[in-house]
């Protein structure tokens, strides 16, 4: 029996899921993270490999990572840090706005202030680079202490550098000088075995072989059971983030719409500032169930647009768009079905934007975050959607990173 670890590095801590040739998970762990530092980075997966049982140590194939989208740092060409770690909230390259903006074209995802792109033109301005120095993705940097190959990314990581995953190339406006920009392949290639010192450390396999990773969001819709044309992933968190897995490449910026490449086909999103941070603002979790049992299944009267302030990117786009909250009736089980039912409504209309926009037709939907617990409101989406909804089959993201290593290693000798 072989088994692969997917490690997914969030902003609070490391998770890993050991699965087997079945796609079971057979072990998980949780390392929390004091700081997100390379080091700590470090520590915290020497710990999830310490962990493994050594039955399972002997029989792992494969490891792949992924990390949070726009994660970086500056490496010298032994691979140790540099600079200070810019994670993916940083908003330092602010600064640079101006360069960025006559660089980089119009609408593109590579154009935000905290996006991989404007963080290395930040890194350009503040002095003179060392020569091989290497910019990396925080997923690149800790698969090459396992791997020992430096300056490999994967086009998720990359994306938000410029990296062009259809043509399969970085464009001519992308600075290639210094620092040195990492070789980009498929997430999910076989990079290379462990090092012969992360073999002896850990008492690895020496065929084990590290895989590129991933991004934490594409780990998560990896991770749902969503495979075909059609299906698609609404997380529920403190705001609604939706993801259509399409034929067509689907990019507007004008909607924050972009799309990631997954094998021959194209995963196409948005984010609206909806969400369950608007349900918190009325309700304690405790109301939230007990109101919930007792939601109607049909929509309601109420017309809402639940936001904590204005301003909504999708699927309107209108940085001074009002909150819509009135009228707010005495009755919580009607306000919060309003609430619900609205919120349900927008995620409607973000599909159909993105069908709008040339994406391929809904046809499932799967439930990710924390609404994936309530069975009323997958009830209320389903009417509005007007396609099934249901819970995803696995919601770590962890999970989702296996699987990319899942899919060629196990059949590899």
């Amino acid at each position: 029996m072989g088994y692969v670890l997917g490690v997914d590095f969030g902003t609070s801590g490391v998770r890993a899921i050991l699965v087997d040739e079945a796609k079971t998970p057979v072990w998980q762990i949780r390392v929390p993270l004091e700081q997100q530092t390379p080091a700590a980075w470090w520590m915290g997966l020497s710990t999830v490999l310490d962990q493994i049982s050594e039955d399972w140590r002997e029989g792992l194939r494969a490891i792949a990572l992924n990390g949070t989208s726009g994660t970086v740092l500056l490496c010298d060409d032994r691979g140790q840090p540099i600079s200070d770690t810019l994670l993916y909230n940083d908003s330092r390259a602010n600064s640079v706005s101006p360069e960025v903006k006559q660089r980089v074209p119009p609408h593109h995802p590579a154009a935000s202030s905290t996006s991989s792109f404007s963080k290395l033109i930040w890194f350009r301005q503040q002095s003179s680079l060392p020569p091989n120095t290497y910019f990396l993705h925080q997923a690149d940097w800790l698969s090459f202490r396992l791997h020992g190959k430096l300056g490999i990314s994967d086009y998720h990581n990359s994306l938000k550098l410029g990296y062009d995953p259809q043509s399969l190339r970085y464009p001519d406006w992308i600075p290639q000088d210094t620092p040195r920009l990492p070789e980009v392949v498929a997430p999910g290639t076989a990079i290379g075995t462990v090092t012969p010192d992360i073999s002896q450390r850990f008492h690895l396999p020496r065929h084990c072989r590290v895989h590129a990773g991933t991004t934490d969001s594409i780990a998560a819709f990896l991770a749902s059971g969503a495979h075909q044309p059609g299906d698609a992933v609404t997380s529920l968190g403190s705001t609604l983030v939706l993801k259509l897995l399409s034929c067509q490449r689907v990019d507007d910026g004008r909607y924050g719409v972009y799309s990631h490449r997954l094998g021959n086909l194209w995963l196409t999103g948005g984010a609206s500032n909806t969400g369950g941070a608007v349900l918190q603002r009325f309700f304690s979790e405790a109301e939230l169930q007990e109101l919930s049992d007792r939601l109607p299944r049909g929509p309601s009267s109420l017309e809402y647009y639940p936001l904590l302030q204005p301003g909504e990117r999708f699927p309107i786009n209108d940085p001074n768009y009002p909150p819509q909250l009135d009228p707010k009736p005495d009755n919580s089980l009607e306000f919060l079905h309003g609430l619900l039912d609205s919120m349900a409504r927008i995620e409607a209309e973000g599909y159909e934007r993105l069908q709008n926009l040339g994406a391929t037709e809904l046809q499932r939907v799967y439930t990710a975050g924390g609404g994936a617990k309530n069975f009323a409101w997958m009830r209320l989406r389903e009417v509005r959607l007007g396609v099934p909804v249901t819970r995803s089959l696995e919601t770590e993201a962890a999970y989702g990173t296996a699987l990319l290593a899942l899919r060629s290693s196990l059949n590899s000798p």
